[in-house]
């Protein structure tokens, strides 16, 4: 074997005003079901976001990503997600909504470092 493992990921996106559709990249998720691993890496770029919608709540963004990390993170930040592991907490980030900030399709890969994965999609997809 090569030492790589499937891995899944999503983008998160940001949908300042839901009608009408139009998305930023803020962040991605990533999931190794073999290495029990999930996190999320976010990065807002405000000025995208205001060009969007001038009246966008910037805070509030800021604030379900974040909540998005804690869930990936685990423990007490997770809230009732807490106890679950490390997959059923994907899925759960991955549901499709309604909301401002929402996850996109999910894909697949190989990789021998989920973390190292992370930063790398962040960094191509959307910084």
């Amino acid at each position: 074997m090569n030492g790589r493992d499937v891995f899944e990921y999503a983008l998160l996106r940001v949908v300042p005003r839901v009608e009408r559709g139009e998305c930023i990249n803020a962040g991605v998720l990533v999931y190794c079901r073999a290495k029990s691993f999930v996190t999320a890496r976010t990065h807002l770029d405000e000025r995208r976001l205001l060009a969007l919608d001038p009246e966008a709540d910037v805070a509030g963004v800021r604030a379900a990503l974040g909540a998005v990390e804690g869930v990936c993170a685990g423990g007490a930040a997770a809230g009732q997600a807490s106890g679950d592991d490390a997959g059923r907490r994907f899925r759960w980030l991955i549901a499709p909504r309604s909301t401002v900030v929402q996850p996109g399709p999910v894909h697949t890969g190989l990789t021998a470092d989920p973390a190292a994965e992370a930063e790398r999609l962040l960094d191509l997809l959307v910084r």
